[in-house]
Formats: C-alpha cells, sequence, structure tokens
C-alpha cells in the first residue's frame, strides 16, 4: 500500500453559504467550480478545483470556522496572491517560520483559515 495524492480537502460553510464561497474560491482565487455529482447536489454546498488541489464546502448548520486547522497549498507566485487576497479584502498574515518556504495565512469568506507557501529553493 501507498499514498498517491491528495484527492481534496472539505471545509465546512453555514448554510446557504455558497455563493460567499463561490466569489472567494471563483473569483478571489481563480479556481473553477466543479459539477457536484447528482446523488450529492442535493446536500448543497460547492466543490471547486485548481493549481493541483481541489476544495469540498459543505454547509452544516451549526457552522463554526476553522481557526487553527487549514489545507496548506503550495503556491507559485505567493506575492501575487498575498496581492489579490488583500484587494478583495481578506487580509495575510506572513509567517517566516516555516524552513524552505515563504508563506502566509489568510481567512476565506467564512473564515477557514487557510496557509499558503512557496518553496525558496
Amino acid at each position: 500500500m501507498k499514498f498517491v495524492g491528495l484527492h481534496h480537502v472539505q471545509l465546512l460553510i453555514p448554510s446557504g453559504g455558497e455563493d460567499d464561497a463561490r466569489r472567494f474560491y471563483a473569483g478571489v482565487l481563480g479556481m473553477t467550480e466543479l459539477e457536484k455529482p447528482t446523488v450529492l447536489k442535493a446536500r448543497g454546498g460547492c466543490w471547486f478545483r485548481g493549481g493541483g488541489w481541489e476544495i469540498h464546502l459543505a454547509p452544516v448548520p451549526s457552522f463554526e470556522p476553522a481557526r487553527r486547522a487549514h489545507p496548506g497549498v503550495l503556491v507559485d507566485g505567493l506575492d501575487l496572491l498575498a496581492e489579490k487576497l488583500e484587494a478583495a479584502g481578506h487580509p495575510v498574515e506572513w509567517d517566516p517560520h516555516f524552513p524552505g518556504h515563504r508563506r502566509l495565512y489568510a481567512f476565506d469568506a467564512h473564515g477557514n483559515r487557510l496557509e499558503f507557501l512557496e518553496p525558496t529553493d
């Protein structure tokens, strides 16, 4: 047995939060929204893919954002991403404490934490 890759990360959003998620993941990050399988559409939510990572957003009535747990996404062009996030009203927090990488944290439209890293080597 061996792991061959990560298929997706799932984060929670509040019920009815799909449009805000679309504005952030498709609008700000430029990811492509995926068509959910018919059998899963009734559950709500939305899925996005871009640059080797996929995120599934699932609505829940008792939503609380993930403030510490987060996906870590490798990026080519971290400064440009930081500019896009900040221009869209999503402040970034730079963190220099990850060897061999530059990294920042930001929060999506629902307050879920995201980490973006760019190798320095």
